[in-house]
């Protein structure tokens, strides 16, 4: 069981809020530029807080998990949420809507055409899950990989999310800076770019190189991937972390100073240092230079009313949502008048099942849940289609209630001339027991006709005797 102290975890949730702003509006001003730096502080105004779009886009996810509560949050959900709020078109954000505007659900709405999924807009907007399941690495970075393949699929920016959303939930419970970091590294793939350039961090700092020489040697790893990749900035923001020796200051200059998406790199690690230490960690003239306002450069608040306005507003409102966050996810944590963890409840924070679950989710799929089940489609290859061309799609259909066996009976609508092909009328589903698995895969082939539209939707009806809902199951192919 872990327990927080309720002013205190308060507290830090509004440090961790302060710092975002802090390393944001100070590393503005130089955000896009890949050269190294030498700054020594703010550059901007006293009282003057610079719009982000890594704290703006947080705004909205919490007022989606306050609107639909975590039980029932999903990837569509924030999908909509994007299409109806957040108006940029930068990069990710513009493939993710202009694929959802085509009817591509989650993950394929990141996954494809998106050569920005590697990119940086889902780990710098980690927080408000962290925040929200204190002490929970799992929980946080369920709900940041569900939050990043809207916009960045499969890619190193959903791995990313993942990895810096766990640190900062065990940030709430663990100190040891080099601890944290091997926690986000146990939730994503050993191989991949994120992890290889962590480790080449951490190999650096081993060695005692100079931070310089270390920056240099992340820049050059990660040269294939080009500038405002996930990979090297979130590298810039841990070798802050460590390179810095707690000190906050020195921590977010170093960060800053490594150059690239600069922003984000400041605004993160100063979100961690103020989960680690609390508002008696971040220095006094930098809370009174930076205040307590949020601007918002990212949002449509003429459609998205009574979103908070200040840090103490949006801390407020976070911390209120901790108990039923905890409580939709059976956290053995609560809130109390005392801390109280210890090192078996740390060593849980190390475990991989569930990070790997989220990882074989293809990029290239997406899932409907119909109650009574739930059938996740997998395309194979691209969502696109020719005319007089087939495309292959899985239907991975789970019993989801254990009511036993059940008959699933498919009804296809398709496309004037188009057919189905390689699959049966009726299936069947079984009950799950230690013998048997509780899915059965549906794999089909759909034939299209000599007219071909830029979108086309396939339905597959799913329907079992005995159950009042349908599986609709829409199926879109680019034309």
């Amino acid at each position: 069981m872990i327990k927080f102290n309720r002013d205190i975890i308060k507290d830090k949730i509004y440090a961790c809020w302060l710092g975002k702003n802090i390393g944001g509006t100070m590393g503005t001003p130089y955000e896009g530029d890949t050269n190294m730096h030498d700054i020594q502080g703010f550059s901007t105004p006293e009282n003057v807080v610079l719009a982000n779009d890594d704290l703006d886009l947080q705004l909205v996810w919490l007022k989606a998990i306050e609107d639909k509560g975590p039980y029932s949050l999903n990837d569509q959900i924030l999908g909509e949420y994007w299409t109806s709020y957040i108006p940029p078109h930068w990069n990710e954000y513009g493939i993710c809507k202009n694929n959802m505007r085509m009817g591509l659900i989650p993950p394929v709405s990141g996954e494809y055409a998106n050569e920005w999924k590697h990119s940086n807009g889902a780990w710098i907007r980690t927080e408000v899950w962290a925040c929200m399941a204190p002490g929970c690495p799992d929980i946080a970075m369920k709900y940041a990989q569900m939050d990043a393949c809207v916009d960045h699929g499969a890619g190193e920016g959903t791995y990313a999310a993942m990895f810096v959303a766990a640190v900062e939930s065990a940030a709430f419970v663990v100190h040891d800076l080099r601890k944290l970091i091997d926690i986000g590294l146990a939730k994503i793939p050993e191989d991949c770019r994120m992890a290889q350039t962590i480790r080449l961090l951490l190999d650096c700092r081993d060695k005692d190189l100079d931070w310089r020489e270390t920056r240099q040697l992340l820049v050059e790893h990660t040269a294939d991937l080009g500038w405002f990749q996930a990979p090297a900035n979130v590298a810039f923001a841990m070798l802050g972390l460590l390179w810095g020796e707690g000190d906050f200051k020195k921590s977010m200059i170093l960060a800053i100073n490594c150059g690239d998406d600069t922003d984000c790199t400041g605004a993160t690690l100063g979100s961690l240092f103020g989960i680690l230490n609390g508002t008696a960690g971040i220095p006094e003239d930098w809370k009174k230079h930076i205040g307590d306002n949020i601007v918002s450069v990212a949002i449509d608040k003429g459609s998205l009313y009574g979103l908070p306005a200040t840090c103490t507003q949006l801390t407020d409102r976070v911390y209120d949502m901790i108990p039923v966050m905890l409580k939709a996810n059976r956290c053995n944590v609560y809130l109390s008048d005392e801390d109280q963890f210890d090192e078996a409840d740390i060593a849980k924070f190390y475990d991989s099942t569930i990070s790997k679950q989220l990882i074989n989710i293809p990029g290239m799929s997406f899932e409907n849940d119909f109650i009574w089940a739930t059938c996740r489609v997998v395309y194979d290859g691209q969502p696109e289609i020719d005319p007089n061309g087939s495309a292959k799609v899985k239907l991975i259909v789970k019993n989801q209630q254990n009511a036993g066996s059940r008959h699933l009976n498919l009804k296809w609508h398709l496309p004037e001339g188009w057919s189905v092909s390689g699959v049966r009328k009726d299936y069947v589903l079984p009950t799950p027991t230690r013998y048997t698995s509780n899915h059965v895969v549906i794999e089909a082939t759909i034939n299209a006709g000599e007219s071909v539209e830029a979108l086309n939707r396939v339905i597959c009806e799913i329907t079992t005797p005995g159950r009042p809902t349908a599986g609709l199951i829409s199926i879109v192919f680019i034309g």
